[in-house]
């Protein structure tokens, strides 16, 4: 059985001020985390400009949303992987932050080995 295929991995654009970097997708797998899985690792502060965010559109209704973490994790969710912090889930909650000129972020990470096996996965 061959590991599942992963995107190719592509350079993020510039963050600007903000994040470290910009991508349109994930250069990693899907993390097999569920919800559940991702609110047993515990949460804890990262810089912004340390992020790469997997995201590249920011829908402006979620960002201004007032109960936009009401049915979901209220820390943003981040996969490190390859010495990177890449911003898995959470945007809005970032750009949030950034708005309100705050550097720090409180998230939960999840680590991806090199070779790709979720190291906190419950799976």
């Amino acid at each position: 059985m061959t590991a599942p295929r992963r995107p190719r991995a592509h350079r993020p654009s510039s963050g600007g001020k903000v994040f470290r970097g910009v991508l349109d997708s994930r250069p990693y797998a899907d993390p097999p985390l569920s919800t559940r899985d991702w609110t047993t690792i515990p949460p804890k502060q990262v810089r912004l400009d340390d992020l790469i965010t997997t995201k590249a559109e920011l829908r402006l209704d979620v960002l201004l949303a007032e109960d936009s973490t009401f049915f979901d994790d209220m820390f943003c969710h981040v996969v490190e992987w390859q010495g990177e912090l890449y911003l898995d889930d959470g945007l809005h909650r970032a750009v949030q932050a950034a708005l309100h000129q705050r550097v720090w972020l409180h998230v939960r990470v999840a680590r991806l080995s090199d070779d790709g096996n979720w190291l906190n996965a419950a799976t």
